[in-house]
């Protein structure tokens, strides 16, 4: 697993559009899995799901993003990638999961 926290200051909707654009073409096996969300009073939320198969691994790895703002605050995002691993008890080979937060990181 790997994981990305940055403030992000800007639109929430801008930013939310160019990790979604980053996501699916920096992988032409990158897909959008599931999304939601989530306002309330002053706070949103987003999450989304990404998916893409890892050449390094051999196998589909998957990536979390959330964005949550409160008012006019900065935006924060959370990248967390899971499932590049091929071992049965620890975790091994874990390059496809942090190629894929590579391409966020490029991003901010």
């Amino acid at each position: 697993m790997a994981m990305l926290q940055k403030t992000v200051n800007g639109d929430f909707d801008t930013i939310l559009r160019r990790v979604t654009e980053c996501v699916l073409n920096g992988s032409m096996s990158a897909t959008l899995e599931d999304q939601c969300d989530y306002r309330t009073g002053v706070a949103r939320c987003s999450v989304r799901v990404f998916e893409r198969y890892s050449y390094l691994g051999g196998n589909r790895v998957s990536m979390n993003v959330t964005l949550f703002q409160s008012g006019n605050g900065p935006v924060e995002l959370c990248a967390i990638t899971s499932g590049g691993s091929q071992a049965l008890f620890f975790k091994v080979n874990t390059l496809g999961e942090e190629s894929f937060l590579a391409t966020l990181e490029e991003l901010f």
